[in-house]
This record gives structure tokens, C-alpha cells and sequence, in this order.
């Protein structure tokens, strides 16, 4: 069991690192777990080569414990998007999204309605910055197949109500989520949706390549897997001289067998937020995301992201009027402090491990940028 104090620990980065929600430089136990793999594989030997292919099985049995589902209903994906594609391109109807969302999403809906012509996007009104329950209610009709949804939204750091949008849209109908900004960070009942997928390379600290998806299974029988590959079929063998139709089980929404050393990252950061648990994480996450909105409420920043805990993780998105975006982004600069300056806001997103120099930091950043701010 490894305890709080051991995990905040072993963030090595450098002082004012406030970037979290763009990517997690790697965990020391996912870099050195990292180079034993790659030794094994370069041996030549059929034993190493077995043991590293042997951490995707971890890494979705570990996964099961997260979304406290059965691994066979995980799978292994190259990235967020890759899990979303196969899901929502075997929708038939509507599919209700916001067009503000992280791109994959929206990106996703627009180029399979395209291609299958059976996707129809119901796209939110643009005034609904967050995708609240009430807003999808605003958007489904007796049309409506899923809704597509971030659970915790990159730009502004709203955690989505999952319960109230299931509430929202029956049971008749599929919630696809994407939980990559929040997935080791905050506990979720995830059993409220219906497809999770994320990504390992930002809050989980292990590197590209390192994608997942959980299909449920109202999912499952719904979806069409229309993107199934070479490993969708109910065989472990190639499907040699054959084409074999999609298994009726989450291996059908796969292309082809993941890469075992990425899987070796997911699990080596995995086992780590299983050991901690990620309820503790979460209480970490949420005093220093409180931290940041104190600083910037301090220094008289409009904070966007909700003030209310249960509806937000690590990511705080500050709001100053649209000349002073550009000012805030140089001060944190200048300053030593990496976040993210994107149209019209600037993100801050603190981790378990951020520490009271890299807050302190922030303090006088946004204390210069009120010398500096444009009146």
C-alpha cells in the first residue's frame, strides 16, 4: 500500500509546473518500469517477451478496478479519440454534443455523420458553456441514440453531473464519456455511463500511446462496431483465410493488438493510483485546485470554473477581460510557471503533488499581472 506522502513524493518536476491538464511528465516508477520493459524485449528472449506482453492483461485488470468493472468489458486504445471513434461511429440517430468540447468529440460526431450518413449532430446552443443536464434536455428528442460528453470539460474545468444527464436522458439511451481529464483524479460512479474512454499521458503521468476504453453493456449491444479489426473477432488467432464477424463482446471495438510497452506505462501509473486510492488523490487534487481559486479571487481574476468542489477536479480556468488574457499568459511566463493560455482564457490545473513553492510562484505572478493588466 503506498500512502499519500509516497505519491506526492514522487513528483520530480521543477517548481511552478501548473500544467497537468496538457500533459504529466512521467512518474519515476513508470519511467524505470519503462526501461526494464524495453530491456526484456531487447534480450531476444521468448520469457521477456511473454512477460512484457503480460502488462496488458494487467493493465485491464487494473483498469477493471478503477471502473470497478470486469477487464474482458476494457480494452486498449491508442488514444481517447481512437476509443470514442469506435463508439461513436456505430451509433444510428442523433448524437448530442457540444461543439466547445475537446476536439475529439466534436471532431468525431462531424466525420462520422459524414462518412455513414446515419449520425445525426444535435449540437448544444453555444450559450450553454457547460454541458449541464439541462442543456442536453434542451438538445434530445425522440431522435436522440447518445449524448457525448468530457467529464471533466479541458477548457473551462467543469465536472460534468453524470447522474443528472443519465437522468436526463433515460435509459434508452447511450452516455459516452470522455473521462481523460479526470480518470486518477476524482472517483466517479462510472457506472452511470455507458462508454468511458480516456488517455494515460496527462493526469496519470505515463506517456503517450496510452489509451483505454470501457464498453457497458447496454453499449455493446447497441453499437455497431463498424471500425473492427483484427483483433474484434471472439478468436486470440488471426483470422487467417476468414473474415470472422465482431465478437459480441468490448474486443469487437478494436483495430489491432496494442502496444504491450505503452501498456506497460499504463499499468506501472495505474498500480500506483490503485495503491493510493483515488479517493485520497481526489481530496489532494481538489485543496490545491481550492488553493489556486483562492489566489486568483485574491488578486481579483474571474475564476470560470465553478467554485462548488463537486463540480470541478484539477483543472481552474481564469477568465480576465479578453485585452488581459495575453497580459496573465506573459506574467506566468516570466514568472516560471508553466500553464496554458488558450482564446480567451488561461489554465491552471494543480496536481496532487504541486507544491506550496509552485503555488507561491502563481501568487506572484498574478500579483505582477495586476500591476501590468490593461484598465
Amino acid at each position: 500500500m503506498t500512502t499519500l506522502d509516497d505519491f506526492t513524493a514522487s513528483f520530480a518536476v521543477e517548481p511552478g509546473y501548473l500544467d497537468w491538464a496538457a500533459f504529466g511528465p512521467l512518474s519515476p516508477v513508470v519511467r524505470a518500469e519503462a526501461r526494464a520493459d524495453l530491456e526484456l524485449l531487447g534480450s531476444g528472449r521468448e520469457s521477456g517477451i511473454g512477460l512484457v506482453a503480460g502488462r496488458v492483461r494487467e493493465a485491464r485488470s487494473l483498469l477493471g478496478r478503477v471502473f470497478d468493472v470486469e477487464p474482458s468489458e476494457v480494452v486498449l486504445q491508442p488514444t481517447a479519440t481512437h476509443g470514442l471513434a469506435q463508439a461513436i461511429y456505430g451509433v444510428v440517430g442523433g448524437v448530442v454534443a457540444s461543439a466547445a468540447e475537446f476536439p475529439g468529440i466534436p471532431v468525431t460526431v462531424t466525420r462520422a455523420a459524414a462518412a455513414l450518413g446515419r449520425i445525426v449532430p444535435q449540437w448544444i446552443a453555444p450559450e450553454h458553456r457547460f454541458v449541464t443536464p439541462e442543456a442536453v434536455a434542451e438538445t434530445i428528442d425522440e431522435t436522440t441514440s447518445a449524448v457525448a460528453v468530457s467529464l471533466v470539460d479541458f477548457r473551462t474545468g467543469y465536472r460534468a453531473d453524470l447522474a443528472g444527464i443519465r437522468e436526463a436522458i433515460g435509459d434508452d439511451r447511450l452516455l459516452i464519456v470522455d473521462a481523460t481529464q479526470a480518470v486518477g483524479v476524482i472517483a466517479e460512479d462510472y457506472s452511470r455511463a455507458d462508454v468511458v474512454v480516456g488517455h494515460a499521458y496527462k493526469w496519470l503521468r505515463a506517456g503517450r500511446g496510452t489509451g483505454f476504453a470501457w464498453y457497458g453493456n447496454r453499449a455493446r449491444i447497441a453499437l455497431d462496431p463498424v471500425l473492427s479489426g483484427i483483433t474484434g473477432a471472439d478468436t486470440d488467432d488471426l483470422p487467417f483465410d476468414v473474415v470472422p464477424p465482431p465478437a459480441p463482446a468490448a474486443r469487437a471495438f478494436t483495430v489491432s493488438r496494442p502496444d504491450p510497452l505503452a501498456a506497460a506505462r499504463l499499468a506501472s501509473a495505474l498500480g500506483e493510483v490503485v495503491s493510493v486510492g483515488v479517493g485520497e488523490i481526489e481530496r489532494a487534487v481538489a485543496e490545491r485546485a481550492s488553493r489556486v481559486i483562492e489566489i486568483a479571487d485574491a488578486h481579483g481574476i474571474d475564476v470560470l470554473t465553478p467554485h462548488d468542489p463537486e463540480r470541478r477536479a484539477g483543472i481552474v480556468a481564469l477568465a480576465p477581460d479578453a485585452p488581459n488574457v495575453g497580459v496573465l499568459g506573459a506574467a506566468l511566463a516570466n514568472a516560471g510557471v508553466a500553464a496554458t493560455t488558450r482564446s480567451d482564457l488561461v489554465r491552471i490545473s494543480a496536481h496532487a503533488g504541486t507544491d506550496d513553492e509552485t503555488l507561491r510562484m502563481l501568487d506572484e505572478a498574478c500579483a505582477t499581472f495586476v500591476q501590468m493588466r490593461v484598465r
